[in-house]
């Protein structure tokens, strides 16, 4: 990777007073993901994506509501904030379009046409549209961060290391694709970055787009598809499409490719290189793409490794943090812990656009404002559920208003009995608890649970519930102290995020088949008591009851809507589903109540 350009990021701003709280509000929004943060004297507050509250899955645009929340959260009204930050600089990524569209002219033009627009619209005018949001009562001055940066900040600040290199991929940010940088204390340092078009975020979406997969949401599903093939066309990769370094950086050969002037990511090259045109996203799914999906699977965890195991050696780091849409990879993130050179990694859980509201928020905090970082065993993400709660009150009014009929439970004890109880007996349980996750995950609050030793639950969870593809698997949530009987994963280390890829142990694949992936594979969440919550009582006594300490843990909603936020939303995709069972605070709705 090339070193990276001096920085001017958060400069020449007024220090905050000392007399009272400060304020800090980050905010992402205008390319994928949008979403606001709250940081309060540096704790994190509350954080949410826009598309929980619009429900448009991805929502790009002005994160308003999502920025309410955070206010609301806070107890705090615009005039109220010190700070407000945006995760990326809109002028720097501007040059970028210009420069590239210049670079390929004529070919781009009707790409440059459809764009432009937008940009003299919308995105040129960021200040103005975060100034609006805040209703003209934020009368300090905005501060921008560097894309990468942002990604960098949340991925080290949270973290519970006091010192680590930081690793960053994604599709691109202004210039920058990838960064490599060292985290100290309170200090964070960006030494080198890959620049576009040259970019592991382009050539994953790429493959996505190619075999029939929406960019910047089906990448998961290509990573899930990935074991059902042969790796086949990884040295073809490798050999025709990218230059790969020992080092981790590489050279795309543009002329496979068409994102840069183009609407679509490919070039009628890169079809002819691959056997034929891309698959129709409502097309069968053929052999040829389960093997397209296994080899840009193999080449980005090679990258991935190579790029890791020269931020070690450049950094002498023995931490690392990561952050970026490619960190996302959580296959790619189990084989760099089991094989990589750190002793322990650690991923924001929003690692997308979303966290980027994180990042500058906390890169304000520190590196304008120099306070100081204080780090425990812990990470300060508070188990990323930052986003609403509902009180009880609230909760039941909505049902009422609903017309349902509902059980309430007296005690946590006998509420997680009962719900384990009807997961015992197979049922399904859409799960609505506290504050709503932050990131694409559902870590215990927003879920589907189903029992993980029912072999048919994997087939029915997708078909009748999730409405999705079939092949693609589902998590384990899993007791923490369980889960080294369960999952080949390190003593010292948890996978509370659901962000790392582990090998099942082959004596237990045939105890928990719903979750094993065809590889032998699971996508793991560990739970502690630490925060203590309802879903990690209800795992307890789904163990006390049957000897098991996994449930299958999946999102609360249905194939192209996003995650459920407020018990309207829950109840909602409870009756339009076969979900059995809804839990929201105490209450659990059946739609064919058990006796007692």
């Amino acid at each position: 990777m090339c070193a990276a350009s001096a920085r001017t990021t958060l400069r020449n701003c007024p220090q905050a007073e000392n007399s009272h709280i400060t304020a800090i509000l980050g905010i992402s929004a205008f390319y994928h993901d949008s979403a606001a943060a709250l940081i309060v004297d540096g704790q994190i507050v509350a954080a949410a994506e826009q598309e929980r509250f619009s429900r448009r899955k991805h929502d790009a645009g002005f994160p308003q509501q999502a920025i309410d929340y955070c206010l609301h959260a806070g107890g705090l009204q615009p005039e109220d904030l010190d700070y407000v930050g945006f995760y990326d600089k809109p002028l720097l990524k501007f040059e970028r379009l210009l420069e590239t569209y210049l670079a390929y002219a004529p070919v781009g033009f009707r790409s440059f046409v459809d764009v432009i627009p937008g940009w003299l619209r919308e995105k040129l005018h960021v200040p103005r549209a975060m100034r609006r949001g805040l209703g003209g009562r934020f009368p300090r001055r905005l501060l921008f961060a560097e894309h990468h940066e942002s990604h960098a900040a949340s991925a080290f600040y949270p973290s519970p290391f006091d010192e680590a290199a930081v690793l960053t991929f994604d599709g691109v940010g202004e210039w920058a694709t990838a960064s490599i940088g060292v985290g100290q204390g309170s200090r964070l340092r960006l030494t080198h970055e890959l620049r576009f078009p040259h970019s592991l975020g382009m050539l994953y979406s790429a493959f996505t787009a190619f075999c029939g997969f929406a960019v910047n949401d089906g990448e998961y599903k290509l990573m899930g598809l990935a074991p059902n093939g042969e790796p086949r066309y990884a040295d073809l990769i490798r050999e025709k499409l990218l230059d790969l370094k020992p080092d981790g950086s590489f050279r795309l050969d543009m002329q496979y490719f068409n994102y840069c002037a183009g609407r679509c990511m490919t070039s009628p090259a890169f079809a002819r290189l691959f056997g034929g045109p891309p698959r129709h996203p409502e097309a069968e799914i053929t052999k040829r793409e389960m093997d397209l999906a296994a080899s840009i699977q193999a080449v980005t965890e090679d990258v991935v490794l190579r790029a890791a195991r020269h931020v070690h050696q450049l950094t002498g780091m023995r931490k690392l943090c990561l952050a970026g849409g490619v960190a996302l990879n959580s296959v790619a993130n189990g084989r760099l812990l089991r094989e990589g050179p750190f002793d322990n990694i650690w991923i924001q859980p929003a690692a997308g656009d979303s966290g980027g509201a994180i990042g500058v928020a906390l890169l304000i905090w520190h590196q304008l404002l120099e306070h100081p970082r204080l780090t425990s065993s812990q990470d300060s993400m508070r188990g990323s559920l930052l986003g609403p709660s509902f009180t009880a009150n609230e909760i039941r009014t909505a049902l009422d208003r609903a017309g349902t009929t509902y059980r309430e439970f007296d005690s946590d004890d006998e509420l997680c009995d009962h719900v384990a109880h009807l997961l015992d007996d197979g049922h399904v349980v859409g799960w609505f608890q506290g504050g709503m996750e932050f990131g694409p995950r559902a870590l215990g609050s927003r879920s589907i649970l189903a029992d993980a030793r029912r072999g048919s639950m994997q087939a029915l969870l997708n078909h009748k519930i999730k409405q999705r593809e079939s092949f693609r698997p589902f998590a384990p949530a899993v007791l923490a102290e369980f889960a080294e009987s369960y999952f080949d994963l390190p003593s010292a280390v948890e996978s509370p995020y659901m962000l790392l890829v582990l090998p099942v142990h082959e004596r237990q694949r045939s105890t928990i088949p719903a979750v094993t992936h065809i590889d032998g594979s699971a996508r793991v969440q560990t739970v502690s008591t630490s925060p203590a919550t309802r879903f990690r009582k209800l795992l307890e006594q789904f163990h006390a009851r049957t000897g098991c300490p996994v449930l299958v843990n999946t999102s609360f909603n249905v194939r192209d809507e996003p995650i459920v936020c407020t018990p309207v939303d829950a109840l909602r995709c409870y009756r339009k589903t076969e979900i059995d069972v809804l839990v929201m605070d105490r209450y659990v709705l059946e739609k064919s109540p058990t006796p007692g």
